[in-house]
């Protein structure tokens, strides 16, 4: 197995600023927007973003929240591996709010899929936006796309792209990983 750093700390932190700046222009103030950190990656990405809007860019009293899309997922009981749930916490009105969907890598939009689903659980959004640090393009099962993206990558079957967070143990760091059998 080889891997290769797709994305250093320094570039990922040029990117949150970016992505940051993108929502700041369209969103102005966060009235009517709220994060939501797709579990359990989404989350750390989620973190930073708020962080930034909040003490980088004087963005006040943003609301944020995880969601669990495990029992939506399309593949649920597919597999051999036992699933296992993550926790949802949204706790403010999701109806007819802007909602923006954080996730750290979109691959085959199923779990954005799922997430849409989830999410109907707690309102009926306005409209639903999605952010992603990584976008695996010319591998979408379905027709989803990101509104907000980092990078763009072009990896092909039996490449995994793997992001790693201070917060989770690990560096800030993104890599693509081949298996070579």
């Amino acid at each position: 197995m080889s891997q290769k750093v797709l994305l250093s700390a320094k570039e990922i932190h040029i990117i949150l600023n970016r992505l940051a700046c993108q929502l700041i222009e369209n969103h102005t103030n966060f009235n009517e927007t709220v994060l939501i950190g797709l579990q359990p990656r989404g989350v750390f990405l989620a973190e930073r973003i708020k962080k930034l809007l909040e003490e980088n860019y004087d963005v006040p009293d943003i609301k944020m929240g995880y969601l669990d899309i495990t029992f939506f997922r399309d593949d649920f009981r597919r597999g051999e591996k036992i699933l296992g749930a993550n926790k949802t916490k949204i706790d403010f009105i999701v109806e007819d709010k802007k909602v923006v969907f954080i996730d750290d890598v979109l691959y085959t939009g199923r779990s954005i899929n799922a997430a849409l689903t989830a999410v109907q659980s707690f309102g009926r959004p306005r409209e639903v936006e999605l952010l992603t640090l990584v976008d695996r393009r010319f591998s979408r099962h379905l027709p989803i796309q990101p509104n907000y993206r980092g990078r763009q990558v072009d990896a092909i079957p039996g490449e995994k792209v793997k992001v790693s967070w201070v917060e989770n143990g690990g560096e800030d760091v993104v890599y693509l990983i081949k298996n070579e059998e």
